[in-house]
């Protein structure tokens, strides 16, 4: 279950196809609605559960060793970013910071956020169900894909 709702934190990049195949330059998108309600930082927050999850249920010294690089680097991209932003934007981002949170539900939890009465049709867009449907997929598709890589003979 992390996995997933890790995987609806970690794509809400994808909702400007064009700025991700680089058809149209990307642009900055300083906004407090949908995933940044939750989290200012949703990509890396998606990817610390991934990495918590993968490294609880594994277990191995190799996935932990691993997990807690990437860890430890996405929380170096959130103190990062939020710093560039904060010299790029001023005003603007401070105001993006002082509404939302790097934890999730942080902001909401201390009344910073307020989640309108209909929120959930923030979320009821195109990628999220690509991004819903694929995440089922690969997870039906694990058998195979362990199966495939002990059939690799590095």
């Amino acid at each position: 279950i992390t996995d997933f709702i890790s995987f609806l934190f970690l794509y809400p990049s994808t909702f400007n196809l064009l700025e991700v195949a680089a058809i149209e330059k990307p642009q900055l998108h300083l906004w407090e609605t949908g995933v940044i309600r939750i989290t200012r930082h949703p990509q890396a927050m998606g990817q610390i559960m991934w990495c918590g999850a993968h490294a609880a249920w594994l277990g191995t010294s190799t996935t932990v060793a691993a997990c807690s690089v990437l860890v430890l680097h996405h929380l170096y991209s959130v103190w990062h970013g939020d710093r560039r932003l904060e010299y790029e934007h001023g005003e603007s981002f401070q105001y993006i910071k002082e509404t939302t949170s790097v934890i999730p539900f942080q902001a909401i939890i201390e009344g910073r956020q307020k989640l309108p009465d209909d929120y959930y049709t923030e979320f009821l867009r195109g990628p999220y169900a690509l991004v819903v449907g694929g995440t089922i997929a690969a997870y039906f598709a694990h058998p195979w894909m362990m199966a495939g890589a002990a059939l690799l003979r590095w």
